[in-house]
């Protein structure tokens, strides 16, 4: 039984033989050009999409610096107030709270083809409307819907990339495609300076033409992405014969991808009853607060700090384009040493320092270069701590259905702390923000404790299957019945990524 042992010191293992790739000669597929050809067809087209969903939901706090207030006026004919632009980002998260675990259900019993670039168009068509609406009536609705059809799009993803990718390749994947987040905050500073200055063509404010370019700009893409977005690997065309049989053996080697489970509600309640699932939701609602608060107050904040609107619009590129390059590179690092709780509580303790910075300069319009590199270093924390979190179900969580609802509760549950933090940053705490700050520096804090409580809770976990091996050394492996499979990552084989 020695091969057996060594698969349970083996991370990330889920099974004891790898004869399923038998009848696949060594020769007839080229393992790393195979990762290269789905990289290129995968994750370019899902990574599209999340940037315009970013973009989309993001460029209120660009439109807001460049007149959206003053011009949207409550029933009394009143310019909208501070705090109730901050109802209406609250309305956001509260809609994709609510219809997330619902999307994910669709995309689970329909196909990605069809469900992804139907949600895109869906709000590219609401985020064109935003800049129609001419009251603050229909800004809440705007703003609601908006949450509504973008909730469906990162744990479908999520849960998509779990049925191409081997466990082990994950989180690099799951992290690129979320770089796009930061990488939208840049584009968003670049696209609002210049398309602010298409004020009054046509009529219109140069805010509104934030939202209605932008908007367009994703109903077209999204209405191209039936073209591009694949399904699963047993139905696409461009994979030879040779590469799917390749794909279906190494993920069945390796986790339950290839498994043609039905969808169940025991399945969904599975995941509902597992501590782990919850604190996986955990870590993403300890980030999700300081991750929201930022991307949609960062150009407020810059432009407090003393600089005009549009100066507020450059100074916001460089923080997201540094934590976009870092979070790459961060996940580079996570992968090849195969830890996500230890590089997580790292890159969070530097967002700890950002709001340190931010929260020491008493004089942020004397002093705004203290409190600008304070922006440098939250952003640099935050991004890449979030990818690591949000990959963490991807890996660890078997079989599909329990796979697809830990998925969207973590970023429903995480999503709660974005509700919060759409209150925090009040006109009246301007320019220092202490209140916001504060909150999102003891949301860091606890995302520490979060990780570190998860970290210990699955080695623990961990070691309990090798005791249980070594003293049953005949346990069979992942994939060898239907029974074994129903126990998922219950499994005694099934080794959890820490």
């Amino acid at each position: 039984m020695a091969s057996e042992k060594a698969e349970v010191e083996r991370p990330g293992a889920s099974t004891n033989s790898d004869s399923d790739l038998e009848g696949i000669a060594p020769g007839d597929v080229n393992e790393r050009r195979l990762l290269r050809k789905l990289d290129l067809r995968l994750l370019p087209a899902v990574s599209i999409l999340y940037l315009l969903s970013f973009l989309d939901r993001s460029n209120v706090a660009n439109a807001r610096i460049e007149g959206l207030l003053n011009d949207l006026k409550q029933s009394n004919g009143k310019a909208m107030t501070g705090n109730q632009y901050l109802t209406g980002l609250t309305l956001y998260f509260l809609g994709y709270v609510l219809f997330e675990l619902p999307c994910n259900i669709v995309l689970k019993r329909t196909t990605p083809k069809f469900w992804l670039p139907t949600l895109t168009i869906a709000w590219g068509i609401v985020a064109t409307l935003m800049g129609v609406t001419q009251n603050m009536a229909g800004f809440f609705a705007v703003r609601f819907f908006l949450g509504v059809t973008e909730s469906g799009l990162f744990p479908g993803v999520v849960y998509y990339l779990s049925m191409w990718y081997k466990r082990d390749e994950r989180q690099y994947r799951i992290s690129l495609f979320f770089s796009c987040a930061s990488l939208a905050g840049a584009f968003g500073g670049i696209l609002a300076y210049g398309i602010a200055h298409m004020r009054g063509v046509g009529g219109y404010a140069g805010w509104r033409w934030i939202f209605i370019l932008e908007g367009l700009a994703t109903i077209v893409i999204a209405s191209l992405a039936y073209l591009f977005i694949s399904n699963y690997p047993e139905t696409v065309s461009w994979l030879s014969k040779e590469e799917r049989a390749y794909i279906n053996a190494r993920l069945k080697a390796d986790s339950d991808a290839t498994h043609d489970e039905k969808f169940t509600w025991a399945a969904v309640t599975n995941a509902a009853k597992d501590p782990k699932v919850w604190l996986y939701g955990a870590c993403f609602h300890t980030m999700s607060l300081p991750l929201y608060t930022l991307s949609l107050f960062l150009p407020t904040i810059i432009k407090d700090m003393g600089y005009t609107a549009a100066q507020s619009q450059l100074l916001s590129i460089p923080p997201y384009a540094v934590a976009t390059l870092f979070t790459i590179g961060w996940a580079v690092l996570a992968e090849k040493y195969k830890r996500r709780a230890l590089f997580t509580i790292t890159t969070t303790s530097l967002a700890i320092i950002g709001y340190i910075i931010l929260l020491a300069n008493k004089h942020p319009t004397q002093k705004p270069g203290v409190s600008y590199v304070g922006t440098f270093f939250a952003a640099m924390g935050i991004y890449p701590s979030v990818a690591l979190v949000l990959s963490w179900p991807a890996i660890n969580v078997s079989g599909q259905t329990k796979r697809a609802t830990a998925n969207a509760m973590q970023i429903s549950i995480g999503n709660l702390g974005a509700v919060i933090g759409t209150q925090l940053y009040r006109p009246a705490t301007s320019p220092r923000y202490v209140l916001g700050h504060s909150v999102a520096l003891g949301y860091l804090v606890g995302n520490v404790i979060v990780v570190s409580t998860l970290w210990w809770l699955l080695a623990r976990e961990n070691k309990q299957k090798e005791e249980y091996l070594a003293a049953n050394p005949q346990t069979s492996g992942f994939h060898d019945s239907e029974e074994d499979l129903k126990l998922g990552d219950r499994h005694p084989r099934w080794h959890f990524n820490t």
